[in-house]
């Protein structure tokens, strides 16, 4: 959970690599811009040199042939004028530039886009030079569409950053309302057995209070088990301590725990021990056992018949610790067999969906370990298995 104090200085670097992005994307347009205005120029430039030299050949077929067969053709908007910079030729000019007010309007626009290129003719013998016109030229279609482009990106992405932002708030916040109103749910499915027994015993107490020595010991295993819920609950969310630990011996006692439990359900069910002994691993204790209870405790609920069958095996094999708990329930469908380790999600109508993805945690996460839906058959069974690093 340390993460958790460095919310602030994660927020921040990504405000500055989305501000480090967005920066070299307006870079690399204004980039390619100015290199397309630069082809621009270098194409404008040469039409200068085609109609200072068809001027200086006063050949009036040849001007009319630069500005109908050359000059026409190019695609970004061109306007000649005259020393004194009033528009004298143009074109690729919007339709509705007719008027000399609205074409002086933006043969203005165009020079601050580019500067005018000098149309200058050059008098034999004496080499002056005298300028009789510019060639005012602008930006084409493609350029001003890749000035927008940028800005077009990034609303665009800001649009649908915004969108997934809302929605993954809105999921967030009922996956958290959900969290709290199932772990209370789990917090009292949790207690009410050994609460249950001790109030149980309590009565029964009241009504023979001198056969007490018969009940302590039992009401002594309620305690302990009130204990291990509490230490189970207090140990979330902080890092595990790891210690050696019998895991023979602890699922051994969980399936004591669940054949007291049985009789109370109303049904017959046989737990099978197949365990084998002596398996120690580096684990929590009081997390592991937790992790494994709960894929016991679905086994008992998956059967609804009012008798079955759940086999837990425990070996040893190539260096791991393999656990399998096997049960005659219902079944889990094969599209669901990764949906139920999810938050939220149950097959049962009463269930909160919290017991798999703890257990998936634990084993997982804190014991880095794998549990997984070995088989499945709707109307046969289930068999879970863990697999835990010796």
């Amino acid at each position: 959970m340390k993460w958790i104090h460095h919310t602030g200085n994660i927020k921040g670097g990504l405000f500055l690599l989305g501000l480090i992005l967005i920066a070299g994307l307006l870079l690399y347009s204004q980039s390619l811009v100015q290199s397309l205005r630069e082809d621009n120029r270098r194409i404008a430039g040469l039409y200068a040199e085609l109609i200072t030299t068809a001027v200086a050949e006063q050949d009036d077929a040849n001007l009319d042939f630069i500005f109908e067969h050359i000059i026409k053709k190019v695609r970004f908007p061109v306007i000649q004028s005259d020393p004194e910079g009033r528009p004298v030729s143009w074109r690729n000019l919007p339709e509705e530039s007719a008027d000399s007010t609205e074409i002086l309007a933006l043969m203005h626009t165009m020079d601050r886009q580019n500067p005018p290129l000098p149309l200058q003719y050059t008098w034999p013998g004496t080499g002056e030079k005298v300028t009789f016109g510019y060639l005012h030229f602008g930006d084409s279609r493609l350029i001003q569409q890749l000035i927008w482009l940028p800005y077009i990106e990034i609303g665009a992405v800001a649009v649908f950053i915004l969108l997934g932002f809302v929605g993954f708030s809105v999921i967030r916040n009922n996956e958290k309302r959900f969290i709290w109103v199932g772990m209370a749910r789990e917090t009292a499915h949790q207690l009410g057995t050994p609460v249950s027994s001790l109030l149980g015993w309590i009565d029964w107490l009241e009504t023979h209070p001198r056969q007490a020595g018969d009940v302590l010991g039992e009401m002594k295993t309620d305690l302990n088990r009130l204990e291990r819920i509490n230490e189970r609950f207090s140990r979330m969310g902080s890092e595990p301590t790891l210690e050696e630990t019998d895991l023979s011996a602890c699922v051994a006692d969980l399936i004591a725990y669940f054949e007291r439990r049985i009789p109370n359900m109303g049904k017959s069910i046989q737990i099978i021990n197949e365990i084998e002994p002596g398996l120690t691993i580096q684990a929590n204790g009081t997390l592991l056992s937790w992790a494994i209870e709960n894929l016991i405790k679905n086994g008992l609920d998956a059967i609804e018949q009012s008798s079955g069958e759940i086999r837990v095996k425990m070996q040893r094999e190539d260096g791991m610790i393999i656990l399998a708990i096997r049960d005659t329930g219902k079944g889990i469908p094969k599209k669901e067999w990764k949906n139920i380790f999810r938050p939220g999600f149950s097959t049962k109508s009463r269930g909160w969906g919290l017991g798999l993805s703890l257990t998936k945690r634990i084993i997982e996460d804190l014991h880095g370990g794998k549990v997984y839906v070995a088989s499945s058959e709707p109307g046969t069974g289930t068999e879970f298995r863990i697999q835990l690093p010796q």
